[in-house]
């Protein structure tokens, strides 16, 4: 299936395989965007369907010969796997293509790279690019060949500096983790600060792209950085959110808005974030965003769900906003605005809204002011 392609980016086919997994995106959608996202132009999709991956190729040599003449059918430069690979898969599958190869993880990480604005967000990004380059040497120096030598040496020049490389990189690794510590420290007195006050923290959460920056900024009236795209906002932004009727005596709460969720979200990402993360985490209430016009938006609760229980915040007290109403159609728009979700049985107050257009953002304003107000301290 080819695509339009463009002539400042780079090309890339994508491929994805099937091994009997009920969420398995057959279109690829996700993927293409993600490639959008990162700079890129798919030309063509490659999906397949496997039992389990070729131990040296992932899609076996018929499959990697077929991509290989869709490579010059397009002149494409770059391979994206929808899974992850292995190092030795990744080499393999380059030197039998003969471009770059790239999975997942690594597309995930260019856009994180190319996204965070904070000096936080950017040493969180470098951790976790180079952790997993750090189990990709063997591919990086691969022009270094192991060379014989005289009597008792069983390496050469090109083992010696991949010795070196990994030193380089663990030494990177224990810098930059220092940093985070740092910063983490400094995150962790804030919070106390506010649990000092008794303040009462919001903060949303939500799989990528579905409107958190949006709702946030409806409802702070904030100038956050938000756009129809994956990954828009990396760095956390809080901000006072005000309750300013009778039931909310004209007090205020702290409101973050924290970085998307997403499937297969690499590990090294929610290790390095963990200082960002950390304020859902802590919160007193999550505001789970939800895109109501995605027809998968239960596989993408799932996601996220899975990343509050990996962070410790699943046992934080959620209402689930299922936003972009603006874009629902009319036959599937609800009857009710707002009514009770069950999530793993807990019976969970969900609203409909636009962040767009403004339509139901006023009731849920009204349920924080009034529903919380009357049970919790405020700052």
């Amino acid at each position: 299936m080819s695509e339009t392609a463009s002539s400042d980016k780079a090309l890339t086919i994508l491929v994805g395989v099937d091994f009997g997994n009920p969420h398995f995106d057959a279109e690829l959608h996700e993927l293409g965007l993600l490639a959008e996202t990162a700079g890129l132009t798919p030309v063509a999709r490659v999906v397949c369907k496997r039992k389990a991956p070729d131990a040296a190729l992932f899609v076996g040599s018929g499959k990697a010969d077929e991509i290989k003449e869709l490579i010059l059918m397009h002149g494409a430069t770059e391979i994206l796997f929808d899974q992850s690979l292995s190092p030795a898969q990744q080499r393999n599958l380059e030197r039998h293509m003969e471009v770059a190869v790239n999975d997942r993880t690594f597309l995930i990480l260019e856009i994180f790279a190319q996204r965070a604005r904070s000096h936080e967000g950017k040493l969180q990004v470098e951790l976790a690019r180079l952790q997993y380059l750090s189990t990709r040497l063997v591919r990086r120096w691969s022009h270094l060949e192991r060379q014989s030598g005289g009597i008792g040496m069983r390496g050469g020049p090109g083992e010696t500096q991949i010795e070196l490389d990994r030193r380089m990189i663990g030494d990177s690794i224990k810098r930059t983790r220092e940093r985070l510590e740092k910063v983490k420290r400094q995150r962790g007195t804030q919070r106390r600060q506010r649990q000092r006050r008794d303040a009462f923290t919001i903060s949303l959460v939500g799989y990528t792209n579905a409107g958190k920056s949006t709702l946030f900024n409806a409802l702070v009236k904030a100038r956050a950085y938000a756009a129809d795209q994956l990954f828009a906002t990396l760095d956390t932004t809080t901000r006072q959110l005000y309750l300013g009727d009778n039931q909310g005596g004209g007090r205020s709460v702290s409101i973050s808005d924290t970085v998307g969720f997403i499937r297969d979200l690499p590990h090294g990402l929610i290790d390095a974030f963990q200082a960002t993360l950390q304020e859902a985490a802590e919160a007193s209430l999550l505001l789970h965003v939800v895109d109501a016009s995605n027809e998968n938006y239960l596989e993408q609760m799932d996601e996220v769900h899975k990343v509050l229980a990996e962070i410790g915040a699943d046992e934080v007290p959620q209402v689930l906003v299922f936003n972009k109403l603006d874009a629902m159609s009319a036959d599937k728009k609800p009857m009710h605005m707002q009514d009770i979700f069950s999530i793993d049985g807990v019976d969970t107050p969900r609203f409909f809204a636009s962040a767009q257009t403004g339509e139901g953002i006023s009731a849920l304003r009204a349920y924080l002011s009034q529903n919380l107000a009357s049970t919790l301290t405020f700052a």
